[in-house]
């Protein structure tokens, strides 16, 4: 691997109870998920060897290694969450939802939300004048935020600053995160410092991408640098168990593919809602505590792997013309674990102008302006943000119209037509 740098090793322990991990799936050798490039940077571009593990007694499913925070998470990070108009209503709905909840003090509440972006879900508690703090470790985002009038801190969580809000700020209502937490790997610190934090009947209210929707439909894409644990309810609650607290509430949510909404609070402060023990049986039959029925995933993965290149290979023997439709982290691993390269995708198309004119991570696919697209169709177009699939398949009629076909490899390898 010569002129590449390779992250630290990991002793293969668990991060939330320190038990050994047993290895699910290597994906190989991988870059940054949003780490699109210039060609300058080609020689100098960072890998990481990217397995996944399970802990028999945490219930968690992990990364065995991860980059360091400060190579994911910069003042060029890739990702503006209001892009999408889906998530922009979802936030909103997400907000409405804690302002009406009984979990917060209607006369003079106090909300944080940790990896705020760039403000989509506070500003709706800015605009009502809502008590607020945003915190948000990768600047130009950060910086996004604030223009908004979302009141926030450019830092890393860590009890440490926990006890610095609290002297400045107080105490919170509502402590809030979405598709933030699974990111993080010194969780046991985060949650002492979100329970310092917290009111005597304050609560947590996190989202993220949910293991088991993940198992169901071989989603084997939600799992990247960034991203260093996928949970379930069995693992949330032994997480949090560790620190007296206890999950009160699930609630499964449509975004990034299939999520998990999951309120907590101090043990003994509210009563647990009977969804939480359905969903926990379920999972247990479902098998998501079975690792025999874990590696089942593994070969699924294998399957949905080899289907996607055949496919593409039998279409590129056609002389058809393939592209890529959103450069997402997600499409990076399944490029690197796949070896998808120009050779089978032309380019890959996107409206985040920081990406476009860069190149692919891994596999230096080059990504172009949205109108590229319009101007030049492909005979095909891989749904990268297959998660948002019916918003763009919405918008791209056009596209369709014209002959184009979609290509998806969620819940299976297949052409829409």
């Amino acid at each position: 691997m010569e002129n590449q740098k390779l992250a630290n090793t990991h002793d293969q322990k668990c991060r939330i109870c320190n038990s050994s991990l047993i290895k699910l799936l290597d994906f190989g050798r991988q870059p940054l998920g949003n780490g699109f490039l210039n060609r300058v940077d080609f020689k100098e571009e960072y890998f990481y060897q990217m397995e996944i593990g399970y802990s028999n007694t945490s219930k968690m499913v992990q990364l065995i290694k991860q980059p360091e925070p400060e190579k994911m998470f910069h003042d060029e990070y890739a990702f503006f969450s209001s892009t999408s108009k889906n998530m922009s209503r979802h936030f909103e709905e997400f907000a409405e939802s804690v302002i009406q909840s009984e979990y917060i003090d209607k006369k003079s509440p106090f909300v944080i939300e940790l990896g705020c972006n760039d403000g989509i879900l506070l500003k709706h508690f800015s605009s009502r004048g809502i008590k607020h703090l945003g915190i948000e470790p990768s600047e130009n985002v950060a910086k996004e935020a604030n223009k908004h009038d979302v009141n926030t801190v450019c830092e890393f969580f860590s009890e440490n600053l926990a006890d610095k809000i609290l002297k400045e700020y107080g105490k919170v209502d509502s402590f809030l995160a979405a598709n933030v937490m699974c990111h993080i790997p010194n969780l046991n610190d985060v949650v002492k410092g979100i329970k310092k934090l917290i009111k005597p009947k304050g609560v947590v209210v996190f989202e993220d991408p949910y293991l088991g929707d993940v198992i169901d439909k071989t989603s084997y894409d939600q799992v990247y640098d960034e991203h260093v644990f996928l949970f379930s309810a069995l693992s949330i609650s032994y997480l949090f168990g560790l620190h007296d607290m206890e999950l009160i509430d699930v609630q499964p949510q449509n975004t990034h593919g299939g999520s998990m909404r999951y309120t907590l609070a101090l043990k003994g402060s509210y009563p647990v809602n009977s969804r939480v023990e359905n969903l926990i049986e379920k999972e247990k039959s479902q098998g998501l505590d079975d690792l025999g029925k874990l590696q089942k995933f593994s070969e699924n993965v294998e399957k949905s792997k080899l289907d996607l290149i055949t496919l593409l290979k039998d279409l590129k023997k056609q002389n058809k013309t393939i592209a890529g439709y959103a450069a997402t982290s997600k499409s990076t691993t399944i490029f690197n674990y796949c070896s998808i390269d120009e050779n089978l995708i032309d380019y890959i198309c996107d409206t985040t102008p920081i990406k476009q004119g860069k190149f692919s991570p891994g596999m230096h696919i080059p990504v172009v302006s949205h109108s590229e697209f319009i101007k030049n169709p492909p005979d095909y177009a891989i749904l990268l943000a297959w998660n948002h699939a019916k918003e763009i398949m919405q918008n791209e009629k056009e596209f369709t119209k014209l002959g184009g076909k979609w290509i998806t490899h969620v819940p299976k390898v297949q052409i829409i037509e």
